[in-house]
């Protein structure tokens, strides 16, 4: 694969790395910090440090499956003590939720920087300049990889964050019963979701990305004619 193709994917990996990980965890560890829980804050997790907050498997996953255009990757998980939030049984569900969120500002943000590159490559006058197409690569990975954290995160399966929001909006009698067989066998399912071709060869989260994810995307960015 030529290095032209290469670059602006490797880049944009660096910054999920760099930004969208510890963005990512930071806002679980404030949400959590702000409803009563320091946990993070005594583990030093507080912060945007992206060193604070890297998995190298994780990491290494991200820049590897960046390669081929994915872009599947993990940061270390944010530490936090339930049973210090306040706000009863959904305050579980509101840190959760924290993260994936700010998956969807960030690619938000990115969007409206892709916006502006776009604006500029159709002003009328001549070429576009091969950074501004670089530019754009890179925003558009880095929004793509994002919007699939935000799906991939809020997948109701153990360890990922939307499980802890299912839960949180279950009854007490229904976490009982569904809880501890879920987190038993929540790798198990994630590899279903993840790796299975089970929909004419697209996995369960493949369909849910061009489904969900491709609209998403493609609101946030716009029109991509001049």
């Amino acid at each position: 694969m030529q290095l032209d193709v290469l670059a602006p994917r490797l880049i944009a990996a660096g910054l999920i790395l760099l930004i969208a990980f510890p963005v990512h965890e930071f806002a679980h560890a404030w949400t959590a910090w702000r409803l009563g829980d320091g946990t993070a804050r005594l583990f030093g997790r507080l912060t945007l440090n992206p060193l604070a907050h890297l998995d190298p498997a994780g990491a290494i996953l991200l820049v590897l499956s960046s390669l081929v255009g994915v872009g599947i990757g993990w940061a270390k998980p944010t530490p936090v003590n339930v049973n210090n939030l306040r706000g009863g049984r959904g305050a579980e569900g509101i840190v959760a939720a924290a993260g994936p969120s700010s998956n969807l500002v960030l690619a938000a943000i990115g969007a409206l920087v892709f916006r502006f590159f776009v604006l500029r490559a159709c002003e009328p006058g001549g070429a576009v300049p091969d950074i501004v197409i670089q530019v754009l690569q890179i925003l558009g990975y880095f929004i793509s990889i994002n919007i699939a954290l935000l799906l991939f995160n809020f997948v109701p399966v153990p360890p990922l964050d939307g499980s802890k929001v299912l839960f949180s909006l279950m009854s007490p009698r229904a976490q009982w019963q569904w809880r501890p067989m879920l987190e038993q066998y929540g790798v198990l399912l994630l590899i279903v979701v993840a790796f299975l071709p089970l929909f004419g060869g697209q996995t369960l989260f493949g369909l849910i990305f061009s489904r969900i994810g491709n609209p998403i995307i493609e609101l946030l960015v716009g029109p991509l004619v001049c």
